[in-house]
């Protein structure tokens, strides 16, 4: 799907205010709201929009730690990388994960209530994941940006 300028303004208008009614919404790209919607279903149906989501506040809700570990596993046993995709799929501490290059197998952003809770995932889950070879943690000390403005990563017209 090619976007014209008109979807940007819509998907702009949208990561700033996933609520807006389509009335507001058409107002603002100016649209009809009929012609608005359509545009609407047409990006959620090719997958531009993948959905809409409350953004919760890990501090409000006590989750004080955040942590990117690091980890190395053995290659030479059978499924080793869909076993542990598997066990990272059951993790609610873990809340992104990335396969990467480097001197590590995955990248995991954790999530836990405090070190404690931190340590007993490292200790009882992690590090008990068969062929795990190496774990580095880095505790986050200060989130400074966060951003899902992903058309500012597009090509200017």
């Amino acid at each position: 799907m090619i976007l014209d300028s008109t979807d940007l303004r819509i998907l702009h208008v949208l990561q700033q205010d996933g609520r807006i009614s389509n009335h507001e919404l058409a107002e603002k790209v100016a649209l009809s709201p009929s012609a608005c919607l359509r545009r609407l279903r047409l990006l959620e149906s090719e997958g531009i929009i993948n959905g809409y989501r409350a953004e919760l506040n890990a501090e409000r809700l006590g989750i004080e730690l955040e942590a990117i570990v690091h980890v190395s596993l053995r290659q030479d046993v059978d499924d080793w990388h869909e076993t542990f995709i598997k066990k990272v799929q059951q993790w609610p501490e873990v809340v992104t994960a990335y396969v990467v290059t480097g001197a590590s197998n995955y990248v995991l952003r954790i999530q836990a209530r405090n070190l404690k809770h931190f340590s007993d995932f490292i200790v009882n889950h992690l590090n008990r994941t068969s062929g795990v070879t190496d774990i580095r943690s880095e505790i986050v000390l200060q989130k400074i940006k966060e951003s899902s403005q992903l058309l500012d990563l597009l090509p200017r017209k």
